[in-house]
């Protein structure tokens, strides 16, 4: 029995992990032997996430891997993410120890034999072609010749030298406002569509030219941002693009109404010299004379044309007819007139004659013999019917004093009321003790309850 025990004693002791520190461990493993590796493949299944984290596969022809990349990493890449996209991603690998899957948790991406910066060109440039930022149709013409010009660049350097020059010798008083904005590095994008933005808004300028000198894609990719691109699209002014040499393509190229190959060429792009325009004002000037004078002349040909045709002489003779049946209309007229005025002169003088043998004394005796009738009637008139009113206001006046209650007081009787002034019409409508009034034929009395019946 005790060799027995002795042997359960010699027994190996186990170590029994929970699911969690098993985990952990290999978590501890896998980050100190792959903590800073890079893994080729390509990606399958990628998922951007709400909260701005990116999943995805990596894969070959033979395995794949589980990969995220943190919101904090994402903004650093230069281009999107996409299946079927080859390339190469640097981070560690680590385990997720929520469902026990190793997975590489991605701090870089590269495609594979394509620069991301090119990748991403290419990936912006296809969806703002398909959203229509770079449809011919929607592009503004320049004006022909502008009020002022406005300039978003560097206020250091060649760039803005070179353009002040150039307008100066083209047209020396064009006005130029100037945006100082970088044009390149971080916040760069954000001050030059700040830029167009300020332009839009104070309307001081009637054509934007939007310049930078050459570079290589990372110098000028401040020009091919989202937000520099869309703030050229929403721009109401005219906007010129000339970024970087003839070679150079950027974003804001394709959307700005005008590329401009280089800043030089934009300047003389811009406005047309002072001698250009005189020259073309002054062979407009020549060519509107000749053609008013070539005008006049074939006018001339058809007044003359048209004054020897049939149809003027029949007007001609239609004219001098008219003129003529008007001259023997105006002399029948007159003598009408006249005779008329003979006769309207001789039935007045017969009215004089009538009006000055009339007797206006016996007229007027008569008139006031009737106006006498008359107010004689009326007084008569007046006289019965005031008789018969004050008739019916003496009967309606013994009426009323008959049915006077206050006369009814005169024969000793007496209306008594409660002290709110309601009439008592039986004992039951006071009570004992009760103040009340009696009106008399002349004058009132208070009185209180004492008794009741």
């Amino acid at each position: 029995m005790s060799q027995y025990s002795l042997n359960l004693n010699l027994a190996p002791s186990r170590k029994i992990y929970s699911v969690s520190e098993l985990n952990a461990r290999i978590r501890d493993l896998l980050e100190s032997e792959f903590q800073d590796i890079w893994v080729e493949g390509e990606i399958s299944n990628f998922r951007a996430a709400p909260s701005g984290h990116y999943y995805f596969s990596l894969k070959d022809e033979r395995a794949q891997i589980k990969c995220v990349c943190f919101k904090n990493n994402v903004r650093y890449l230069r281009f999107r993410p996409e299946d079927g996209l080859q390339v190469t991603a640097r981070g560690q690998v680590s385990i997720y120890e929520a469902r026990g899957e190793y997975q590489l948790y991605v701090e870089y991406l590269e495609p594979v034999g394509y620069g991301a910066l090119q990748l991403a060109f290419e990936q912006l440039k296809a969806q703002l072609a398909e959203e229509g930022l770079f449809d011919p149709a929607r592009k503004k013409p320049l004006p022909r010749l502008p009020r002022r010009i406005g300039l978003i660049t560097s206020p250091r350097g060649a760039v803005i030298q070179d353009m002040i020059q150039i307008l100066e010798r083209r047209f020396s008083n064009m006005p130029l406002l100037l945006y100082p904005v970088s044009v390149q590095g971080e916040g760069s994008a954000g001050e030059i569509a700040g830029a167009l933005g300020y332009f839009n808004r104070s309307r001081e300028v009637d054509v934007i030219i939007l310049a930078r000198g050459g570079g290589s894609i990372e110098d000028l990719w401040s020009f091919n941002e989202e937000k520099v691109a869309r703030a050229i699209y929403a721009s109401k002014i005219p906007v010129i693009a000339a970024v970087g040499h003839e070679t150079d393509f950027t974003i804001a190229d394709f959307v700005a109404d005008v590329r401009a190959p280089t800043p030089s060429a934009a300047a003389e792009l811009v406005v047309e010299s002072k001698e250009q325009l005189r020259a073309e004002i002054a062979g407009l000037e020549k060519s509107l004379l000749a053609a008013t004078r070539h005008r006049l002349l074939e006018w001339r040909q058809q007044v003359q044309a048209l004054a020897t045709h049939r149809g003027f002489r029949l007007l001609e003779t239609f004219v001098r007819d008219s003129s003529q049946r008007f001259d023997d209309l105006l002399a029948r007229l007159s003598a009408s007139l006249v005779e008329r005025v003979r006769d309207e002169r001789q039935r007045l003088e017969v009215a004089g004659a009538r009006l000055a043998a009339f007797d206006w004394r016996g007229w007027l005796e008569r008139l006031h013999l009737r106006l006498e009738r008359r107010r004689n009637d009326v007084i008569r008139f007046t006289e019965v019917r005031l008789l018969r009113v004050r008739r019916e206001l003496e009967t309606a006046q013994m009426a009323l004093d008959e049915r006077n209650p206050l006369r009814i007081l005169e024969r000793g009787y007496a209306v008594c009321y409660d002290a709110t002034g309601n009439v008592v019409r039986a004992s039951a409508d006071v009570t004992l003790g009760s103040e009340i009034s009696v009106r008399l034929a002349r004058g009132k009395l208070g009185a209180r309850v004492e008794r009741k019946e």
